[in-house]
C-alpha cells in the first residue's frame, strides 16, 4: 500500500499518521505538496478526481479517499484492538464524536483558515468578517466540549479512539492558525496534554 499525504501543519493526511502509529501499521509515505498545488496535478487527479489528500493506493492498484473512511478500512486489516470501538454502543459513540467534532470544531476552524489566513488568500475570494465571525462559536464550542470531558479520559470515553485523533488533529491546526483553547477549558487542556504525550501524536 501507498499513502499519499502532506506534512504538518495539513491535519487530514496527519490523522491517517497517527492511526497507523497507534495500530503499529506501516505503509509507503509519499508527499504530495500542496503548496506547490501537487494535489492538483493531473497524475494525481487521476487518484483522487477531487484533488484532496490524503489518498490510499491498495495493492490491488485501487484508491481510498476520505481520512475516516481510510482509518476504518485500515482499522479492518491491520492486527490489534479496534479504534472505532468493540462493541455496537462503542462504534456508535466514536462515530457520534467524529461527527461532532468534525461538524462543531472543525468546520468553522477551517472557514478560519479559509477566509483569513495568508496562505490561502491566493486560492479564493476571502471574506474576512465571515472567517473572523466564527471565533465566537468555536469558543462556545470548546466549552461546551470542557463540560463534555468532565471525568472523562478521552472524547468517546475511557479508550483512546479514533475520535480522540480526529480531535487532536483539529486543535492542532486550530493553533496553528491561531485560535487557542480558551484558558478556561481546564478539561480540554488536560486532553489535550495526555493526548499530545503519547508517541503517536508525532506522526
Amino acid at each position: 500500500m501507498k499513502l499519499y499525504g502532506e506534512d504538518n501543519p495539513a491535519p487530514n493526511p496527519r490523522r491517517v499518521r497517527i492511526f497507523l502509529a497507534e495500530k503499529g501499521g506501516s505503509v509507503e509515505h509519499v508527499r504530495v505538496p500542496m503548496r506547490e498545488r501537487g494535489h492538483k496535478a493531473a497524475d494525481f487527479l487521476a487518484k483522487n478526481s477531487l484533488g484532496q489528500l490524503p489518498t490510499l493506493e491498495l495493492d490491488d492498484g485501487t484508491f481510498l479517499s476520505e481520512s475516516v473512511s481510510i482509518c476504518r478500512y485500515l482499522d479492518e486489516t491491520l492486527p490489534g484492538p479496534s479504534l472505532f470501538g468493540s462493541t455496537a454502543r462503542e462504534r456508535a459513540e466514536v462515530d457520534m464524536w467524529i461527527r461532532r467534532i468534525e461538524f462543531q470544531l472543525m468546520n468553522p476552524i477551517g472557514q478560519i483558515w479559509r477566509h483569513t489566513h495568508p496562505l490561502t488568500a491566493a486560492l479564493l475570494t476571502q471574506f474576512k468578517d465571515f472567517g473572523e465571525s466564527n471565533r465566537p462559536r468555536i469558543e462556545q464550542i470548546y466549552h461546551w466540549l470542557d463540560s463534555e470531558l468532565a471525568g472523562k479520559a478521552f472524547i468517546a470515553g475511557e479508550a483512546y479512539s479514533m475520535a480522540d485523533i480526529i480531535a487532536l488533529t483539529t486543535v492542532d491546526f486550530g493553533l496553528f492558525i491561531g485560535v487557542p483553547i480558551p484558558a478556561d477549558c481546564a478539561n480540554v487542556l488536560a486532553w489535550h496534554g495526555r493526548v499530545s504525550a503519547r508517541p503517536s501524536a508525532s506522526a
